[in-house]
Parts: structure tokens; sequence; C-alpha cells
């Protein structure tokens, strides 16, 4: 897949090279934008990159008996995670950054890499199972490209 990358940079950087460095950080937010809204519509379906399922969580212990027990709605796992507030985007003339920021890059970095953590924050450490939050699949290399296209010919300069 870095060869495809590489292709498309190389596609890509042709392009941009003909316009200015506003015109080029402009159309560089626009693309990183739709690359976010695909980076968390595919978080909030609970996929990796490569289209495997995520790992489910642990089992709960049930605080109560069947009499009494509270039925909750079954929860997702990173709901929040993948709002605008915490999944951000960072274009320059150059490159083109989607990534976590504040205290939640640290629990995406652990569920990512699988890394141990502790629970509560004094709490017994457990190893979190990998769960590919952000990575690339062929759809993004497309849906890159065609954001790509649909910004350069809205631009006059085409």
């Amino acid at each position: 897949m870095s060869d495809d990358l590489r292709a498309l940079e190389s596609w890509a950087g042709a392009l941009l090279a003909k316009l200015q460095p506003a015109q080029r950080r402009a159309i560089n937010h626009k693309v990183a934008i739709d690359l976010r809204r695909s980076q968390a519509q595919r978080i909030k379906s609970q996929q990796a990159p490569d289209g495997a399922a995520y790992v489910a969580r642990k089992k709960r212990k049930e605080l109560r008996g069947k009499c009494g027990r509270i039925k909750r709605q079954k929860a997702e796992m990173f709901s929040k995670i993948r709002t605008t507030r915490y999944l951000k985007v960072k274009a320059t003339g150059d490159l083109i950054e989607v990534g976590f920021v504040s205290r939640v890059a640290r629990v995406a970095r652990v569920h990512q890499f699988g890394e141990s953590d502790r629970v509560p924050p004094h709490g017994s450490a457990y190893e979190y199972p990998v769960r590919r939050l952000l990575g690339f699949s062929e759809t993004d290399e497309i849906l890159i490209r065609q954001s790509l296209l649909k910004n350069l010919s809205e631009n006059p300069l085409f």
C-alpha cells in the first residue's frame, strides 16, 4: 500500500504544484475534512482500516441480579473520540494531518497500538487489545483522489 500512497503523492503533487500556496492550503484543508469524516464514520462502524471488526469490549460484571436489573442501551466504543472536538485536521500547503488532540490522544494511542494502561487512574493495569483507529484503506485513497479532483475543478485556475 505504501507504493500506492507514493503514486498518489506524486500525482497530486504535480497538480498542486501549479497552485498558489494559499490555494493549496485551502484545497488540502477541504481534502483533510473529507478524510476526517471518512475516518469518523469508520470508527463509528467499529472497523479497522482493513475492514476487520474491532475486538469487543470486555464484559462487565453485573452489579445486580436479575431482580431489579438496570437495562442499558449498548454503548458504542469511541463515541466521543470521533467528534471534531478531538479528531482534528491540520493542513498546510505541503501536508495533511488527521489526528487526536489533548488527553484523548493518549487514549487513542493505547487502543491503536494495544498498550497497557490503568483503568481508573490509580487502579489495576489492563492490556488493551489492538484497535486500529486511524489508518489508510483503499477507499480512503479513492476518497482523497475524488476530493482532490472535485476541489481542483472548483478552482478557477483550472
